[in-house]
């Protein structure tokens, strides 16, 4: 890790919340991943090697603590006291980043891993009852391999599959990857997207209807830009 080679103590915690992906990595904790798996899957551009290396630095500086998962015997990754601190800065950081770093994102920003998973992690399964409720989501600006994922709702949490699991479909999703992300950002508004047909979805009117609140949007979709895009 880097130093400014400063005492001063905007200089210290700099030394540590500034590492690249060092911000990434307690949103996620943040945001309830504890499994390098899942830390893995909201960084998809950082090699593993670098992530375990900044996990173990992170620790050493008190900010991580690995303890067991209470669903299993494994163990998990953590924010301590001192890390738990640092989450209304990165809250801060992001709604800064929505009022003055809003742009139309260039190509190779529109990530499909990233938003699949942004989106079983942010949505409200409980939105659709008690029953079990399969949604498949069709992008249709991707591959034929890439287009269709799967996303499971049952016992309170979804689950994103990315081969049929076999039950029969409740709601059908089409929208194009570009219009999914700028969904989840708030770029555009559920409304807006369905009556101009950016994005279709076909099923019972009753589910229909509970799309909008189980949808996993960013957060912070809704700081509005300070500046026109």
């Amino acid at each position: 890790m880097k130093t400014y080679g400063q005492f001063c103590p905007v200089a210290k915690a700099a030394e540590i919340f500034c590492e690249r992906w060092t911000a990434l990595i307690l949103r996620d904790l943040a945001l309830g991943a504890t499994r390098f798996s899942e830390l893995q899957r909201g960084v998809p551009l950082m090699s593993p090697t670098l992530l375990s290396r900044r996990l173990k630095e992170l620790e050493a500086e008190g900010i991580v603590e690995r303890r067991p998962v209470p669903s299993g015997r494994s163990k998990g990754y953590f924010l301590t006291a001192a890390g738990e601190e640092f989450v209304p800065i990165v809250l801060s950081l992001g709604t800064w980043g929505q009022r003055w770093a809003r742009r139309e994102l260039a190509e190779h920003e529109v990530d499909l891993g990233l938003l699949v998973w942004a989106l079983e992690r942010g949505a409200h399964p409980n939105a659709f009852g008690d029953r079990r409720t399969l949604i498949q989501m069709e992008f249709t600006d991707q591959p034929k391999s890439k287009q269709v994922w799967w996303f499971l709702n049952e016992g309170g949490r979804t689950q994103l599959c990315v081969h049929d699991p076999g039950f029969e479909v409740d709601l059908y999703i089409w929208c194009s990857l570009a219009d999914m992300v700028r969904l989840w950002r708030g770029d555009l508004s559920y409304m807006a997207a369905l009556e101009s047909g950016r994005l279709e979805v076909q099923g019972p009117q009753r589910l229909k209807r509970k799309l909008r609140a189980w949808l996993g949007i960013s957060t912070l979709a809704h700081v509005k830009p300070a500046k026109a895009a």
